[in-house]
């Protein structure tokens, strides 16, 4: 499965599952992702990358928008979503 950090700019999908995909995502993070509404179900959305394509990353998950890094974002597991219309 693609992670939140493999979606191209403007890409939507929808969280499957937040886990410990790097050495860096400990207990805290993960715990963290959760509580800010990374959770299975939830649609997300890749607003844009830092410079040159990297960090950090503006994504909105429900109507919040959330600066993350990289690490974090690998850990956030999704399916995208095909055929969303832009908005």
């Amino acid at each position: 499965m693609p992670s939140l950090n493999d979606l191209p700019t403007g890409g939507r999908a929808t969280v499957t599952a937040v886990h410990g995909a790097a050495p860096e995502a400990d207990a805290a993070l993960l715990r963290r992702l959760a509580e800010i509404g990374f959770v299975a179900g939830e649609p997300v959305r890749l607003l844009r990358r830092g410079p040159g394509g990297r960090e950090p990353l503006a994504v909105q998950v429900g109507d919040t928008m959330f600066a993350l890094r990289a690490v974090e974002a690998r850990c956030i597991e999704v399916e995208t979503v095909l055929g969303a219309d832009d908005v």
